[in-house]
């Protein structure tokens, strides 16, 4: 086995033909790919604005009318769980908001298919993003106080051996409390933290099995966070070797450069730029359209930009930042790609396919054949 390992990132939304179709597709995928363990995301809905979720610009449209309809993802864990039993592999949840959950219950959740996977469960977790908490009533002050405390709360719960416990938190005091189910053969779900500020990876250094951020960052800049994680790890008394260096990437990929390279330049690629901070940005000379000190991906709510806003954004994305927001080219060429990653301290990708950017939706199933191919590739790094 070589020294990367790979994950596999599901699309769980609703579509016309079959609920569940695309969750089942991504575990076959999964599977087929020898992948080391499947993810699903925990959204209430998704990144792109209704004006872009057409079917002349998002091929997926044709099979899922509404790419904000997301399944639950503790509920559809469960359901893999139970779909799992003689091929099993890890079940991650990449990742679930801290605040949107109260942390006893994403502590019970995880701990739930921790069991129901025979010891595979991995709980991705992070502050989450303002368009899954602030519409629909969710306090969004203090992310990252909030986020701490969570942690910190369910490191307790575990680490409580069924006995009541009282812990005084400004967001979530505990006040004999009880959590009565057992680790697995003596162990709990890993955490993995997705940061990407310092206070973020300070916390991950701390508290992590992982670090799990996401795209767009160079390799350069993730080695220098990487850095940070491993000092703060140190400092708390912990192995920094212990915590593994992960990250998730979106991949666009296909039979040949030629049809990957005329994806980029469509809308959702272009918007998939916007999603990225105004600091990335900035890095390419350019202010973000949605202002200056954006936040990208964490700050936005699609459902409520207008088209006019939508398509001045995509219309100003550099075409840098767009290549650099995605994992794309060939199978080869992408492992070469995440051969760089890995000299970069990287040890863990977990790949979500991108290929649903393409406007026609049957090229974009005809793309999931290289994904898999390009999959298989990593066993060679």
């Amino acid at each position: 086995m070589g020294t990367v390992r790979y994950g596999y990132e599901a699309f769980p939304v609703y579509t016309r033909y079959h609920a569940s179709i695309l969750l089942h597709a991504a575990r076959h995928n999964a599977l087929a790919a020898g992948a080391d363990s499947l993810w699903i995301p925990d959204h209430l809905n998704g990144f792109f604005p209704p004006s872009l979720a057409t079917p002349d610009r998002a091929g997926l449209v044709r099979l899922a009318p509404d790419p904000d309809a997301f399944f639950e993802p503790w509920t559809s864990m469960g359901a893999l769980a139970a779909r799992n039993r003689f091929r099993r592999i890890p079940l991650g949840i990449g990742v679930t908001d801290a605040g949107r959950r109260n942390p006893a219950v994403t502590a019970q959740a995880a701990a739930t298919v921790h069991h129901l996977n025979r010891g595979g469960a991995i709980l991705g977790i992070g502050t989450g993003e303002r368009e899954g908490n602030e519409p629909y009533g969710v306090d969004w002050s203090k992310p990252v106080g909030r986020f701490e405390e969570a942690i910190a709360t369910i490191r307790a719960l575990w680490d409580s051996g069924g006995e009541p416990i009282s812990r005084d938190s400004a967001f979530f005091p505990l006040h004999n409390a009880k959590f009565a189910i057992p680790p697995k053969k003596g162990r709990w779900p890993q955490i993995w933290i997705a940061a990407h500020g310092p206070r973020m990876l300070r916390i991950t250094g701390r508290y992590a099995d992982a670090w799990y951020p996401a795209s767009p960052q160079t390799p350069q800049q993730y080695a220098g966070r990487l850095e940070i994680v491993r000092t703060a790890a140190s400092n708390a008394g912990r192995n920094p070797d212990a915590i593994t260096p992960a990250i998730w990437l979106p991949v666009l990929t296909g039979r040949s450069r030629d049809e990957v390279e005329e994806v980029l330049d469509s809308d959702l690629a272009r918007w998939w730029a916007v999603l990225a901070s105004d600091s990335e940005w900035q890095r390419h000379g350019v202010t973000h359209p949605l202002g200056e000190g954006f936040g990208g991906g964490q700050d936005i709510v699609p459902q409520s930009l207008d088209e006019e806003t939508v398509e001045r954004c995509i219309k100003l994305a550099p075409p840098a930042l767009i290549r650099e927001s995605l994992l794309y080219g060939t199978p080869a060429e992408l492992v070469d790609q995440v051969s760089e990653w890995r000299d970069h301290g990287v040890r863990y990708v977990v790949v979500q396919s991108a290929n649903a950017l393409r406007p026609s939706l049957i090229r974009g199933l005809m793309a999931e054949p290289s994904l898999i191919r390009f999959m298989r590739g990593l066993r060679r790094l």
